[in-house]
């Protein structure tokens, strides 16, 4: 039983994406697609029928998140094995991703080779490391402060086209201490206006529009 087949999760909301990357594993002689998932829900859903070795997840999925998807995976099987593989560079979507519990991160950019690599390593129960490239990101997260949950809160409600007064009536508190929030999560990225502040929190992944 030792040699049986790698079983494989491809979960991606773009169909051609799943295809091509089902395509290459098929191509593997140890390895088999037993499922492939356009949502976060679907994947879960597809894990508990199918028991693949080996999830591979996008982030970016219609309604619920990857990072979502990946804390439900891990709450059902917590020595559930997934790969993320995605478009997001940001520090903060490596950052959730890896706290949710991914075994290592890839960017949709990796040669096929190194996915395939990566895919066999991570079913012997290696932890592959990250690339220099999500190190480097890793580490300049380390470095800079981190926002409180209500922040993030306003951060997400400001992506929202919402105006202070707004964020205030919508979280029940007064439009001052709003703006001491807005002010403290300016600071915090290192910016002097809502809009920059959106730019970089977008870049980095902290919110996402769409």
């Amino acid at each position: 039983m030792h040699n049986r087949r790698i079983r494989v999760l491809c979960v991606d909301d773009h169909r051609i994406v799943r295809e091509g990357v089902a395509l290459i594993i098929k191509r593997q002689t140890d390895m088999d697609v037993v499922g492939m998932a356009a949502t976060g829900e679907e994947a879960i859903e597809l894990f508990k029928s199918c028991h693949p070795d080996v999830t591979l997840m996008d982030l970016r999925l219609r309604g619920m998140s990857g990072v979502e998807a990946i804390k439900a995976i891990r709450r059902i099987d917590p020595s559930a094995r997934v790969v993320v593989l995605t478009m997001y560079q940001g520090d903060e979507d490596i950052y959730r991703a890896l706290q949710a519990g991914a075994t290592t991160y890839l960017l949709k950019d990796t040669l096929a080779d190194d996915l395939i690599q990566v895919i066999r390593d991570v079913k012997a129960g290696k932890q592959p490391g990250v690339s220099p490239e999500v190190q480097a990101r890793l580490a300049e997260r380390s470095v800079r402060p981190e926002l409180t949950p209500r922040e993030l809160e306003i951060l997400t409600l400001i992506s929202q086209g919402m105006q202070n007064k707004e964020i205030a009536a919508s979280l029940g508190i007064s439009e001052a201490t709003t703006q001491v929030h807005v002010k403290n999560i300016l600071a915090k990225l290192d910016v002097r206006h809502r809009t920059a502040a959106l730019n970089v929190a977008l870049r980095r992944g902290i919110v996402h529009i769409g």
